[in-house]
């Protein structure tokens, strides 16, 4: 299990080689990308400022990611969440699951991810054409958890 938080982009390509060469038993890898957009809730985002709480950010991804291994059968995971001040298009975050099969790989994903957006320690600030304004917590992330809490997620 792989856990970073860094101001620095990264290279998709060579982290899914880097999960994928540690175990031959790996059979499907689901990963999710997310960029920066330019809309957010109707009004135009020019960049955005990315802060966290260090040593707790990172134990609450290791949590994250321990729990999506626990509940599925995962040969690995891989979460990586950058930090700092970020443009239209680029990389914020990454979340990989490595199985043996696609099934878990793909829940497990989406279960990180869905945990990652509610859970994690981050704070995240939009530049706009209004000024700035820091983002609050959707409702609709916050549903998405219940299908996990309520066991309707594999």
């Amino acid at each position: 299990m792989r856990i970073a938080v860094q101001i620095e982009d990264f290279d998709v390509s060579h982290e899914l080689a880097e999960l994928r060469k540690k175990n031959p038993a790996i059979g499907a890898i689901v990963n999710f990308v997310g960029l920066v957009r330019d809309v957010n809730e109707g009004q135009k985002i020019s960049a955005m400022a990315l802060e966290h709480y260090p040593g707790m950010t990172e134990k609450s991804l290791q949590d994250i990611a321990k729990r999506a291994i626990d509940r599925w059968q995962l040969c690995d995971a891989l979460i990586i969440h950058r930090i700092g001040n970020l443009q239209l298009m680029d990389q914020i975050v990454m979340v990989a699951a490595a199985s043996a099969h696609r099934g878990d790989a793909f829940a497990a994903c989406e279960f990180m991810m869905d945990y990652l957006k509610t859970e994690a320690p981050f704070w995240k600030k939009e530049s706009t054409q209004a000024g700035e304004r820091w983002v609050d917590a959707r409702e609709a992330d916050e549903v998405a958890l219940q299908k996990w809490d309520s066991n309707q997620g594999v």
